[in-house]
């Protein structure tokens, strides 16, 4: 797949631009099939990077290389495209739009200064998308909508502008209206012709054209004018005067750069129609790196550090966005340089704190880069620099993982990692011979180091080895790569840790007599346990009278009791909540040692429990669901055939109610799915160990 890419990408030298001012890092958000990596390969062609644009369906694009993407016909990690326009580089930041991939959606916006919104004039605006462009608004992140796919027979540009502005709000009016085979543009009033293809033709529109988008244009002039800093506008249009065309497209550029004001291009991807518009538009009121703050930085050891600002002559502060291992160079770390400028052939500081709960240790190290490359999908082409502002990919830097900060050695740094969803999909693998079980190792690790999203558990009560996932296509992807690395795994029934405990008092007599001959051992204990209530962990009480049991050996009493504890009695369930009272025993001068009373703690305890009841606790787990009213009925039934206890609904952020339930969590192993499906895809959920409750007699123990 490599090599078909290669071909179809013009991989020639890469532009090295030494002026912040000139990069628009812009992230392309949308959901699955709007066609926002189509738009990513019409761009790329109108622009000359490419020779023509790729497909899809076949395969060929230049942003969905990965061979997942290419088999599922869709994009399942970030992917990085610049373009040259008006001496301007635009990194295109191609993500998924299926929300089990909103890990790299979440690294494509700490990439970027502005995002892009594509939706589908066939399709409508879903609930994910919302969300995102909720997220963007609430760090003022510049936005602007493309409505695509204006050839599909079921297109209605002006039905799609109406659902983007119910969907996100106030500041979201059309810039252009689609009419024949172009476009007219409502500041100016010209007709832009792509009947000859890219770019266009201007001229002048249909007087019933000007006559149809005549609200339209108001209703524009009127936004603008709106957010305007210029007071007297409004006064001066309600009078009738014309307001100049550099006046408002100046005030729009200023809105939409600060966030305020939000315009919508309609896109044909495969006839060209508004490509020329987006690209202006994008250079002309998208921000540059200078006017985005870049994130907080600290000290590794978290001291403080002066601010940061986009400047290629301040200290050296980059982020690794996304990891990903090529068959050829090994290691590839996708950049953002947020100041300073990085260069080859220099040490560099590689430090990451505070993800060690995703299975990503805190480490610092001095590396040092030989090469930088300006990357166009799979393809790496190298560049002497790379300042602040701009994204390059390292290869070989063998410490870095995704979310690492790279500085200086003489002023290491470190910066907050972005939020990330908690993966809630558990997947069991297991490695089919021994020798694939180093092979799964070692792809672990690199899978691990380059997704956030993905947790490894290597659980040692039910010795099974899972994967944390964001979904089945997560999944998906994650065993094809292990697969593709030589790794041949099964899935397997992942196994809930359960423990067990005493319903009632018990008595337990443990005798451990070896005397043939030699130095012998014994240990006699006698015991009683009590069960504790929930949480109560574990008690051991000496109440020997008489030195039935030597003092130097009521520790090991107890250590064998522990012992047994852990490794579980009948049910082979770890013992919790007990209370173990050591009330009698014997010993012999010569024969009795610790080993011995350890032993016969352990029999002491299995006989008690044979002589007991032993109950079956489940772990019990708190979720949280956040989902819209409409499905509010259907997900309390589920909860109720789940044997789960709704603690109560509460309002939530953006119209939706938060329903608050305690659920066992073996009825959690595929929550994640079916709530999706229950809800459209429109409901989240999060989960916490709460603890440990009886299971129901007669329930399957796995």
């Amino acid at each position: 797949m490599a090599d078909k890419q290669a071909k179809n990408a013009d991989t020639g030298a890469a532009v090295a631009v030494d002026d912040p001012a000139k990069v628009r890092n812009v992230v392309l958000v949308g959901p699955a099939g709007s066609g926002k990596t189509t738009l990513a390969e019409a761009l790329l062609a109108a622009s000359g990077t490419v020779p023509r644009a790729g497909s899809v369906v076949d395969g060929t694009t230049v942003c969905d290389h990965d061979p997942a993407a290419v088999r599922q016909q869709r994009s399942v990690g970030l992917s990085v495209a610049p373009v040259l326009h008006q001496g301007h580089k635009i990194n295109l930041i191609d993500t998924p739009g299926y929300a089990d991939f909103v890990g790299e959606l979440r690294a494509g916006l700490r990439a970027a200064d502005a995002a892009l919104f594509v939706v589908s004039a066939a399709e409508g605006v879903d609930a994910a998308t919302v969300a995102v462009w909720e997220e963007c608004a609430a760090v003022g992140m510049p936005r602007a909508v493309v409505v695509s796919r204006l050839d599909h027979h079921r297109a209605d540009a002006t039905a799609e502008i109406a659902a983007c502005q119910a969907a996100f709000g106030a500041g979201v009016l059309p810039l252009y209206l689609p009419a024949g085979d172009g476009l007219v543009g409502l500041i100016t009033q010209r007709y832009f012709d792509y009947s000859g293809g890219y770019p266009p033709t201007v001229g002048e529109p249909a007087a019933a054209e000007l006559a149809r988008m005549a609200e339209a244009r108001n209703e524009l002039i009127e936004g603008i004018i709106a957010e305007s800093e210029d007071e007297s506008l409004m006064d001066r249009y309600l009078a009738g005067e014309e307001i100049p065309e550099a006046t408002l497209i100046a005030d729009l550029e200023t809105a939409v750069a600060r966030g305020s004001f939000h315009p919508v291009i309609p896109v044909c991807s495969t006839s060209g129609i508004g490509l020329a518009e987006v690209l202006d538009g994008i250079v002309r009121a998208f921000p540059s790196p200078l006017e985005h703050r870049p994130p907080a930085v600290t000290t590794p050891d978290g001291g403080e550090h002066a601010a940061i600002t986009a400047d290629p002559a301040g200290p050296l502060a980059a982020e690794v966005v996304r990891t990903a291992v090529d068959s050829y160079v090994g290691r590839v770390s996708l950049v953002r340089v947020f100041s300073g400028t990085l260069r080859p052939e220099r040490p560099v500081h590689v430090s990451g704190h505070g993800l060690a709960e995703r299975g990503h240790e805190d480490h610092d190290a001095d590396e040092r880069v030989a090469h930088l490359y300006s990357p166009l999908g799979s393809s790496l082409r190298e560049v002497p620099f790379c300042v602040a502002g701009d994204l390059c990919a390292l290869t070989k830097v063998g410490s870095a993982e995704t979310g690492d900060t790279v500085s200086s050695p003489d002023d290491p740094l470190l910066m907050e990692p972005w939020a990330m969803p908690e993966p809630l999909l558990p997947v069991a693998v297991v490695a089919k011979t021994r020798s694939d079980e180093d092979t799964l190792a070692r792809n672990l690790s690199r899978l691990v180091a380059g997704d956030p999203t993905l947790r490894l558990d290597r659980n040692a009560e039910t010795g099974q080895l899972v994967l944390w996932c964001m979904g089945e296509a997560h999944a998906d992807v994650v065993l094809s790569r292990l697969r593709a690395g030589g790794a041949d795994v099964d899935t397997e029934p992942v196994k809930i840790s359960l423990r067990s405990t005493f319903s009632k008092p018990a008595k337990g007599h443990g005798r451990h007599v070896k005397q043939s001959g030699g130095h012998g051992q014994f240990a006699v204990c006698d015991i009683e346990v009590e069960p504790l209530p929930r949480g109560g962990g574990f008690q051991f009480v000496d109440k020997v009278v008489g030195g039935a049991v030597p003092h130097q050996f009521i520790p090991s009493v107890e250590k064998g009791v522990r012992a047994q504890l852990a490794r579980g009695l009948a049910d082979g369930h770890p013992v919790v909540d007990v209370k173990v009272t050591l009330v009698d025993g014997k010993a012999h001068s010569v024969d009795s040692s610790d080993a011995a009373f350890q032993t016969a703690g352990a029999l002491a305890l299995r006989e008690a429990a044979a002589n007991g009841h032993l109950t079956m606790l489940e772990p019990l787990e708190e979720v949280a669901i956040r989902l819209p009213d409409e499905h509010l009925g259907t997900v309390l039934g589920d909860l109720s055939s789940r044997r789960g206890r709704v603690l109560g609904t509460e309002a939530g952020e953006g119209g939706r109610t938060v329903i608050r339930a305690e659920v066992p969590a073996t009825e959690l192993v595929r929550y994640l799915i079916d709530l999706r499906s229950m809800t459209s895809g429109t409901a989240t959920f999060t989960r916490r160990h709460a603890r440990f409750e009886p299971m129901p007699e007669g329930m399957a123990v796995h």
